[in-house]
């Protein structure tokens, strides 16, 4: 590790500190349909969008209606998806002449862009023609991210509201996300990467002549605009098979940290807008201390195994970092970084290779999915992800002073505590029940590059992925089968709906209630004291699950390393 390293970590960091509270108090006047500098001209786009839809921003919802728009939408939007897919071949905008995507990786990836997950068992620029690239891999980047809001907000309007029976309107918070937050940021961001250097043209792939006369192809494309929303989204599907690692997805150093940054950015404002809308921004800045603990931990462990070097090669006297897998423009630092920021955010874009990192520096990206990625996590489902923690702090803190748990004034009682440990356990119950059938299914097992432990955790990784709606992987494993392509289709969809059904669940239950003022016997959870119950409650309940697993793959590799030994 080096002084420098460190001290890029902490310009990201301060950088996304400092974007919290004007991106979060934009994004709260946003929800609560306030003007905005956007206004007139979003305005008249957005009402003739409800008339259209036969909605209205003054119609709300209760919450088994929210939901039920939620997965009709989603429906729609995996059908579409699908037969764009499947028919590429005879659609226009494709100049490549890609022919239809196969039925079984049709399916995994139209589930995967729904569910803001974006695993990609393809290379986009071999597979996927431009219209798909854009008609439909991109217009699910911005709407799985819209859904993801939304949710998130509607979670926050059951602790703001009381005594009521709706918590918004799917329509309108989706529509709103799209017009204001999602679509004007990342028109800027796709002129900032053009002007970097990324590709933006319908134009044909490029034909060269390399330095020894051989011809080679250039895969080009409308690829700013899919990388301004991949990123901005936390979807992470890349327009190229190598992802953030290909210069034109991520040119230089500033690309580097513009995307990283655009990966945190609303995730983090999130917590500021929960501080809004409850009316107490401690509170908002308790839940964004909890995340940053987390992520700095996860980053110097990271950073200090990849800084470190395998033993392996050092025992061949070769000294320094492990830069396997890493691209020499990033540096070790800014690998490591990446791939914290990725997994904790559920965006799934890589500037390395996740498989060469030390099995120490690859055990912090698949811990950050395990724990549900609510570190910052995915725009809005690491929100909601991590209130489905509090719920649990707060019960435990109530077990513990011997009263019933209160948080922001509600009563949290024996249905709240049970859908959030549903949300919760149903995760690991997806990870852990697909690896352990992947890891004896011969089909399966002759998928993974590597034999031992490291095999295992290739396929851990890609569940644990999958799961967590996140999309990274281990590249040591071949995703595009029959086995896999199902699988993680289903675990994908796992991880997205049975989470939102219990967070919705939750917020109809809360918005309900009646606000209780707060006692001597309240237990503060604004303060430092919060801050380490909910982090420990959170590292508990997932070592607990997960602990078995882990020790079979990377920490076995790890202590076979020290000892000279490989698999």
């Amino acid at each position: 590790m080096t002084l420098n390293g460190w001290l890029q970590i902490l310009v990201y960091c301060g950088i996304v500190v400092l974007l919290v509270k004007p991106l979060g108090g934009y994004m709260y006047r946003v929800f609560n349909g306030d003007r905005t500098f956007l206004s007139p001209i979003f305005g008249p786009l957005e009402r003739g969008l409800y008339r259209i839809s036969g909605t209205s921003e003054r119609e709300e919802q209760h919450w088994t209606t929210y939901a039920a728009g939620i997965m009709f939408f989603s429906l729609a939007s995996f059908l579409v998806l699908y037969f764009l897919q499947r028919l590429q071949g005879v659609l226009p905008y494709n100049p490549a002449g890609m022919t239809a995507v196969e039925q079984n990786l049709a399916f995994n990836t139209a589930v995967s862009f729904v569910t803001n997950t974006n695993w990609q068992n393809y290379g986009g620029e071999g597979t996927m023609s431009y219209l798909v690239q854009m008609a439909g891999l991109t217009v699910q980047n911005f709407m799985s991210a819209a859904v993801g809001i939304a949710i998130a907000v509607a979670l926050i309007r059951g602790f703001a509201r009381a005594s009521v029976k709706s918590i918004g309107n799917f329509w309108v918070d989706m529509t709103r996300c799209t017009l204001y937050i999602l679509l004007p940021l990342c028109i800027v961001l796709t002129l900032v990467y053009v002007w970097l250097g990324m590709p933006q043209t319908l134009g044909p792939y490029v034909n060269a002549t390399t330095l020894e006369g051989a011809q080679q192809t250039i895969a080009v494309g409308p690829v700013a605009s899919q990388i301004a929303i991949k990123m901005l989204g936390t979807n992470g599907g890349g327009f190229f098979n190598a992802n953030a690692a290909h210069p034109f997805e991520n040119p230089d150093a500033i690309s580097n940290l513009i995307q990283m940054v655009t990966i945190f950015a609303l995730g983090a404002a999130l917590t500021n807008v929960f501080g809004r809308m409850v009316g107490n921004q401690r509170q908002g800045w308790a839940i964004l201390a909890t995340m940053g603990v987390l992520f700095i931990a996860g980053v110097a462990v990271c950073y200090w195994a990849e800084a470190s070097g395998n033993p392996l090669v050092h025992a061949l006297g070769i000294d320094g970092g492990n830069m396997e897998g890493k691209e020499s423009r990033f540096g070790i630092a800014m690998s490591a970084l990446f791939a914290v920021v990725t997994t904790a955010a559920s965006c799934g874009a890589v500037n390395a290779m996740h498989d060469s990192f030390t099995a120490i520096g690859g055990l912090i990206p698949m811990v950050n999915m395990q724990l549900g990625e609510v570190i910052v996590g995915g725009v809005g489902a690491g929100f909601y992800g991590i209130l489905m923690f509090i719920v649990v702090a707060v019960f435990v803190a109530g077990l513990m002073v011997g009263r019933t748990p209160e948080y922001l004034g509600k009563k949290i009682e024996a249905k709240e505590v049970k859908m959030a440990m549903l949300a919760i356990l149903c995760l690991p119950l997806a990870m852990l029940t697909f690896t352990a059938i992947a890891a004896v299914l011969p089909s399966a097992v002759a998928s993974i590059a590597n034999s031992g432990p490291h095999g295992f955790s290739e396929i851990l990784y890609a569940y644990t992925s999958a799961a967590a709606n996140n999309g990274s992987a281990f590249g040591g494993l071949t995703g595009n089968t029959p086995w896999y392509n199902i699988t993680l289709g289903i675990t994908m969809l796992m991880g997205r709906f049975l989470v939102i059904i219990p967070a919705l669940a939750i917020a109809g239950s809360l918005v309900a209630k009646k606000t209780v003022p707060a006692s001597a016997g309240t237990f503060p959870t604004d303060g430092p004291l919060f801050v380490g119950l909910l982090v420990g409650v959170i590292l508990i309940v997932v070592g607990l699950t997960f602990f078995p697993a882990l020790a079979i793959g990377p920490i076995v590799e790890h202590l076979a390393m020290i000892h000279g030994q490989t698999f």
